[in-house]
Parts: structure tokens; C-alpha cells; sequence
């Protein structure tokens, strides 16, 4: 049996204006889907999630 991908949420919600939660970096349609995906979709999300964080922390420390 495959281990379980945790959630990200970190029950810290906040949507931006691109509808990106600021707690987790998931997108509001990641968040709604993730409990019908797969481990390697969630893994995929991961990703996107990571990305998106460093991309948000390089732009604050730009301002």
C-alpha cells in the first residue's frame, strides 16, 4: 500500500487575487479537488505548490 500525501493546509487560509491560498500555495481548485486525487496528483500539486512559494517569497524580497 502506497503511503498516504499528506495536505498541505496548514489552516492558515487567505485567497489572493489569483485565487492562490497564502497558507498552503494551493489554488483554489487544488484545495477543492485534492481529496479525489491520486498520489501522484497530489504530488504534482506539491510541485506547483513549491514553486509557487519560492516565486511569492523572491517577489517580497524584490519589494
Amino acid at each position: 500500500m502506497e503511503p498516504i500525501v499528506d495536505s498541505p493546509c496548514v489552516r492558515n487560509c487567505c485567497l489572493n487575487d489569483e485565487d492562490i491560498c497564502l497558507g498552503c500555495f494551493r489554488s483554489l481548485h487544488e484545495i477543492t479537488r485534492w481529496s479525489t486525487l491520486d498520489n501522484q496528483g497530489k504530488q504534482r500539486v506539491l510541485d506547483a505548490v513549491a514553486q509557487r512559494k519560492n516565486d511569492y517569497l523572491q517577489k517580497l524580497r524584490r519589494e
